[in-house]
């Protein structure tokens, strides 16, 4: 008799909220972020460039939602340094679960995660504006994540 055990597949449909107006750190194309987190990083399953005018990618990992988090976010980082670009400010990934029926034509869907990646140099001031506690406290805490680098 052989036993099997099925891992659940991670997915996290991804948008870029870039904070710093500098040339040093120039906004990412969708394809340019996909080709450059699968070199940093090999923990994604499947990683896509969307065609959506929020979501910019689609990544799958066997990782937990936290863990996958952060590698996005050390990954993203290793991609900023090896294009030259600067690492100088801060990373945030600010995750919820979609935990209803996605809007036709989304690609967040029931069972994913929607994961804002944040770059900006003031994660304090960027999370106030954003009433982060406030969204938070209306989710169950296994529904959602908040990983700084």
């Amino acid at each position: 008799m052989t036993l099997t055990i099925a891992q659940t597949m991670t997915v996290f449909i991804v948008s870029h909220n870039l904070q710093i107006t500098s040339d040093s750190v120039p906004a990412i194309s969708a394809q340019e972020l996909v080709e450059g987190l699968k070199v940093h990083s090999n923990a994604f399953d499947h990683a896509e460039a969307l065609n959506h005018p929020h979501w910019l990618i689609r990544l799958e990992s066997f990782l937990s939602a936290e863990e996958m988090a952060k590698e996005l976010v050390e990954s993203w980082k290793k991609f900023r340094i090896s294009s030259s670009h600067s690492s100088e400010h801060h990373w945030l990934a600010l995750g919820g679960r979609k935990d209803s029926p996605g809007s036709t034509g989304s690609p967040l869907q029931e069972g994913s995660w929607g994961v804002d990646v944040v770059e900006c140099a003031d994660p304090e001031q960027f999370l106030l504006g954003i009433n982060w506690e406030a969204l938070k406290g209306g989710r169950p805490s296994d529904a959602i994540f908040e990983i700084r680098s």
